[in-house]
């Protein structure tokens, strides 16, 4: 018998494969199952990992529950010396506010809501111009000046990774209005 908590078990949790589970001699399913997990993992939904900065450790969560449960305007989720994961929440008809970062790349996945996502090389010219809904991606390169208005009638959740990091350890904040104090 295994015992589930014990840290000393390397292959505590293994993916193994059932050799019984055939149907007219095939396999039903070639993905593997999760063999001896622990009792005490909580249900799918529950939220059980607080929303703050885990970085620069190793980090795994499951990133649309994390990303739909944030209610702050931007939470700093891991920062790491060469890329950060933060996480937003835009309010209905509020944009994420003008801006462009000279020496960072930025990737955004929207998770719940829609918006219009504008780019351009300056301020006067964002002459890219995109719908955006859940599940999609946003690359913005370094340099380019963009803004992301939450469209629809639900907060916009999104997260979104910088490389390098562009806001300091354990940001936090609660409103647009705290963010651009802090800029």
């Amino acid at each position: 018998m295994y015992n589930n908590y014990n840290p000393h078990h390397c292959y505590m949790n293994t993916p193994m494969y059932d050799p019984y589970n055939m149907y007219n001699g095939y396999r039903q399913h070639h993905c593997p199952y999760w063999g001896n997990t622990p009792s005490y993992y909580p249900n799918p939904g529950e939220q059980y990992t607080e929303l703050r900065d885990y970085g620069p450790e190793p980090f795994v969560i499951n990133i649309e529950e994390a990303t739909k449960e944030n209610t702050n305007f931007r939470t700093a989720l891991w920062t790491g010396d060469h890329l950060q994961l933060t996480l937003m929440s835009i309010n209905v008809g509020d944009d994420i506010g003008l801006e462009m970062h000279p020496d960072v790349d930025q990737f955004i996945r929207i998770e719940q809501g829609q918006g219009l996502v504008m780019m351009g090389d300056s301020k006067c010219n964002l002459n890219f111009q995109k719908r955006v809904y859940d599940d999609y991606a946003i690359i913005i390169p370094a340099g380019k000046w963009h803004n992301l208005i939450n469209t629809g009638c639900v907060p916009l959740k999104l997260y979104s990774i910088y490389a390098p990091p562009e806001h300091p350890f354990g940001t936090i904040h609660e409103t647009k209005e705290d963010a651009e104090e802090h800029h």
